[in-house]
């Protein structure tokens, strides 16, 4: 039986669940869905962009509804684009189909877009509508349009917690506060993000490898903030950097010789300002990643890392894991150090988007609050 809709908000959101299938593999192009729908709002076809480089999401539309796209309506999340770049401009298949009318979430904000393929169309005599279903589909491109926008990565934030809020015992010991199924869903994470980041003292604390296992469709470059450039040759992250990028980020002041002994393993090594304090100036090394064209980096800890870009109000989405344990310790180290608020906030930090059980943990995820909204789980 073939699919229906009673209106095109409706159509545009199946148009957005189709989008999210292309999530790691786009990237940096956003993620795309498309719908052919006939006046009745039934789907003729539909499509979504699958990878960098492959057809857009239009195209693929188009080609599932065949001849019955002459005179129908095309639903699409981003303005179709108009200019020639891994692929034909989708516009011209737009008019070569036939499509009578054409729905937009939202106009594309690239520089090389500047609404030409709004006008194309409408100067070809289609109908166009554009803002439709606006804010699930600015939700489903958010990294994208951050990137755009500021020239920074989308930044997730991870961690794993007991019940009473701690990261880490009072002797440092940290593995496993979470259980294998949530483990195995950060995997997932890191195999869909453009880079995977942790501070020098998680990277001697756990000599953790920092990828994807099984690899997901990205292979993350794992980076270290490490002033001093001090990693162990012996660790695994510099043993397995020929093989998996390794980026180490240092102060201009770091150890040359260490400096030299890195880069002669395999590490990339760049070296940037620090503050009073000697930490490593987070909004420079955001800039780096955003000429990088990085879209989405998990950072993974420890305590400091994420407290100093939340002190900053960096951090985008948050990824928590919550085990049943118990941990205690007035010295046990909390998710979330840096310099923190002197007052608990009256409003949301972070909206829930979700939360569900993995196994025996409960794992949530929220999004940087804007004005006026609430949690939603």
């Amino acid at each position: 039986m073939t699919e229906s809709f009673e209106t095109f908000e409706q159509v545009m959101h199946r148009a957005a669940a189709l989008a999210v299938r292309g999530e790691g593999r786009v990237e940096p192009n956003p993620a795309v869905g498309a719908v052919v729908v006939d006046e009745d709002l039934r789907v003729l076809g539909e499509g979504w962009h699958t990878a960098f480089g492959e057809a857009h999401a239009e195209v693929v539309a188009l080609e599932s509804a065949g001849e019955s796209a002459r005179g129908a309506t095309l639903v699409v999340t981003l303005e179709p684009c108009c200019h020639h770049g891994q692929t034909p401009p989708c516009t011209d298949a737009v008019l070569a189909a036939g499509i009578r009318r054409v729905v937009v979430g939202i106009a594309d904000p690239s520089p090389h877009a500047d609404g030409s393929g709004l006008s194309r169309l409408r100067d070809a005599g289609l109908e166009v509508e554009v803002g439709v279903a606006v804010e699930s589909v600015r939700r489903l491109n958010a990294p994208f349009l951050k990137l755009l926008e500021t020239g920074h990565p989308w930044i997730h934030a991870k961690w794993a917690m007991t019940l009473d809020g701690r990261i880490a015992a009072t002797g440092g010991h940290s593995q496993w506060i979470s259980g294998e199924d949530s483990r195995l869903l950060v995997h997932q994470l890191r195999g869909r993000v453009d880079a995977v980041l942790v501070g020098i003292g998680t990277a001697v604390a756990d000599d953790p490898l920092l990828t994807a296992r099984p690899p997901g469709p990205r292979t993350a470059t794992r980076v270290v903030l490490d002033s001093t450039a001090r990693l162990p040759l012996d660790s695994q992250l510099v043993r397995t950097s020929p093989d998996v990028p390794l980026l180490l980020a240092c102060a201009e002041t770091a150890d040359s010789s260490r400096v030299a002994a890195l880069v002669e393993a395999g590490v990339e090594v760049i070296a940037g300002p620090v503050d009073d304090r000697g930490r490593l100036e987070i909004e420079n090394l955001l800039g780096e990643f955003g000429s990088r064209r990085w879209t989405n980096v998990l950072v993974e800890g420890g305590s400091e890392v994420l407290g100093a870009l939340a002190d900053g109000g960096w951090i985008d989405e948050a990824h928590v894991f919550l085990a049943p344990k118990l941990v205690g310790g007035r010295e046990a180290l909390g998710a979330v150090g840096g310099d923190g608020l002197t007052r608990i906030p009256e409003a949301a930090s972070l909206v829930c988007v979700e939360t569900r059980t993995v196994g025996e943990d409960v794992y949530w995820r929220g999004v940087r609050a804007r004005g006026g909204e609430s949690p939603a789980c």
